[in-house]
């Protein structure tokens, strides 16, 4: 069974430290090189290795600073590694990159290629040194190891040792490869800012998908409204007048077609993982005049509805849309909505003879006070000498 620090991605992570050791030999030659022209012996084995070490890793740093290896080391890192590393959104990936992320690219890339290089240094020194020795009961060496002699008095001296070497190099790898795994998000990933951005963006699209699911349950209920009681009025008139129910039909024919439409664009829009829910369509007070005719409301508009914001457009719009579906619900007789455009706000009057108490099936009345509080205006609903009468007010300018 194995350790819960040594694990079958130990070997992995091995491979990934032996890549980085791999991709520090050219800047060793590069070092090796410069040292013999200036007449500095930098063979393997010399002493002067370990300082060609330290001199090059500035040069690694210069690497990670001006080459875009951030990519490749983040895939080397989740592969290898197991590191999860929250990937960068496209636009931020492609675009320029700040200083910020360079230097942390830098730091990765030089901690990556030395602490690479030193245990593959040591994986090449200890492993043939562990073979030698495990086998040094049943042969001979043709070279001194400085232990081999003294090994020998004892026969099993050498395997344990071996052994014991071995465990230790497997514990240090996994070791080292933990706290490079538990470093790569913070170096490879997203900035603090970047994390809070995307956080706040993720906020930003929920908030506004919630939206949209809250208008589609009012454009629905309101739709399925205006379709049952258009197709109930028409059971009981259709002996008696067929011009008047071939006209419900219409209606109802009308209605279901825009809420297929409404629902067939929103179900679009929350399905596409990539899309800005904000741009979806939505309808304003532009379309009132469809929603009247549907209703069979009377209606009395005043003042220019296209000088009304996009915002305020279509929260009105839907706040009317619940009122009247709540009127369908729920009255007794015929509805009448009021519509005023003033300088600085907007008003809204809806009145119907009282029938049951409003608001009790989904969102109603509590939804329409909750558009109306964010927008800062005023709202009021309840009855009114026998009719139940919707008051709304809205600036124009939230």
């Amino acid at each position: 069974m194995l350790s819960p620090l040594v694990r079958r991605a130990t070997y992995l992570q091995w491979a990934f430290l032996v890549l980085g050791g791999a991709l520090l030999m050219p800047y060793m030659m590069a070092g090796s090189l410069i040292g013999g022209v200036m007449g500095v012996s930098a063979a393997s084995g010399d002493p002067i290795q370990p300082l060609v070490f330290l001199a090059v890793l500035p040069l690694v740093a210069a690497t990670g600073l001006v080459l875009p290896v951030r990519v490749l080391e983040a895939t080397a890192a989740r592969s290898l590694l197991g590191a999860e590393i929250a990937p960068l959104p496209a636009e931020w990936a492609s675009g320029r990159r700040s200083w910020s992320e360079r230097r942390r690219t830098a730091t990765w890339f030089t901690l990556h290629l030395g602490v690479g290089g030193v245990m593959a240094g040591l994986t090449l020194v200890i492993v043939p040194f562990v073979v030698v020795v495990i086998l040094l009961p049943v042969t001979g060496t043709p070279f001194d190891l400085g232990v081999v002699e003294p090994l020998r008095a004892v026969w099993w001296g050498g395997p344990l040792l071996g052994v014991a070497l071995l465990v230790a190099l497997v514990y240090l790898i996994a070791g080292v490869g933990a706290v490079l795994a538990r470093s790569a998000p913070k170096l490879l990933g997203p900035s603090p800012a970047q994390r809070l951005a995307l956080l706040e963006e993720r906020v930003r699209r929920q908030a506004v998908r919630n939206s949209l699911a809250r208008e589609l349950h009012d454009s629905l209920g309101h739709a399925l409204s205006v379709v049952t009681i258009q197709a109930g009025a028409s059971t009981r008139i259709l002996d008696r007048d067929p011009v008047a129910v071939r006209a419900a039909l219409g209606v109802i024919e009308e209605t279901a077609r825009a809420a297929l439409e409404e629902l067939d664009q929103v179900l679009r829009v929350l399905r596409e993982q990539d899309h800005d829910p904000s741009t979806a369509p939505s309808r304003t007070l532009a379309d009132l005049g469809d929603l009247v005719d549907a209703t069979g409301a009377a209606a009395e508009v005043a003042g220019d509805l296209a000088a009304v914001p996009t915002v305020v457009s279509r929260e009105m719009y839907r706040i009317a849309q619940e009122s009247l579906t709540n009127a369908l619900r729920h009255g007794s007789g015929p509805v009448r909505l009021a519509l005023a455009v003033y300088d600085d706000h907007l008003e809204l009057d809806v009145y119907n003879p009282a029938g049951r108490t409003p608001g009790r099936s989904g969102r109603g009345v509590g939804g329409m006070r909750e558009r109306v509080t964010l927008l800062g205006g005023d709202f009021d609903a309840g009855p009114v000498g026998g009719e139940w009468h919707v008051s709304v007010r809205l600036p124009l300018r939230p």
